[in-house]
């Protein structure tokens, strides 16, 4: 099976990471799970004010190439349309469930037209850290996502907020996958409302960081634009 074969870091407890490669066979990418129905539509309005149509169903599990995802420290892109947006995520693998976080990289001038085909268009970059679930399921809302952005020559905040904003990851699994997600799977679990609109940048840079543990995950990325010549 098509997939992508990452070197990722796997935190368990109190001991030292464990650097694995680790097969990802299908990559979905979770839409509008909110849990707070009010900022749900917000985010709605916010992609609607781009064109892009409202979705038939919240959540919304879309599938996306396993080969899009990336771990490098940059990706290219076609114009100037596309964006990050900051999500957690959620990795099955060796019979544990795994949570990291991601970038749901998009080509908005293509989701205005077609959600599922922009999903295709952008490498979906996350950083290469894991923390095992079971150690932070206890205290998992106070858990914070934060991205910023250089726009303009500036870094901004773009987007920040506890996990508490999504719906649980129990929620989304059971939704998605009753059964269990296979392994091998990994899954982007929605994202928080932007500051100041959704809009491009040259560099994203992301984090999720654990108050009760004390530790954050960090990543980033440059984005390369390629030209449109017709």
């Amino acid at each position: 099976m098509a997939g992508r074969v990452l070197r990722l870091r796997l935190h368990e407890g109190a001991d030292a990471p464990s650097a694995s490669d680790v097969a990802i066979e299908q990559a979905v990418i979770a839409g509008w799970t909110g849990r707070d129905a009010d900022a749900v539509e917000k985010h709605i309005k916010e992609l609607e004010a781009l064109g892009v149509k409202r979705p038939a169903t919240t959540p919304i599990f879309y599938r996306v190439a396993a080969a899009r995802l990336t771990t490098d420290s940059a990706i290219e892109v076609l114009g100037e349309q596309s964006s990050g947006e900051v999500e957690f995520v959620l990795l099955q693998w060796g019979g544990a469930l795994w949570v990291g976080m991601g970038s749901d990289h998009t080509d908005r001038e293509v989701e205005a037209y077609g959600v599922s085909v922009s999903k295709q268009m952008c490498e979906k970059p996350i950083a290469p850290d894991f923390w095992r679930f079971d150690d932070v399921a206890a205290h998992w809302d106070r858990l914070i996502l934060q991205s910023h952005a250089v726009i303009g020559g500036s870094r901004v905040l773009y987007q920040e907020g506890t996990v508490a904003a999504m719906r649980r990851p129990e929620d989304l699994l059971a939704r998605y996958a009753p059964g269990g997600l296979p392994d091998g799977t990994l899954m982007f679990c929605g994202t928080l409302s932007v500051h100041g609109g959704v809009r491009p940048a040259v560099r994203f840079e992301f984090a999720l960081e654990d108050p009760v543990r004390e530790r954050k995950i960090e990543h980033g990325y440059d984005v390369v634009t390629l030209p449109i010549l017709g």
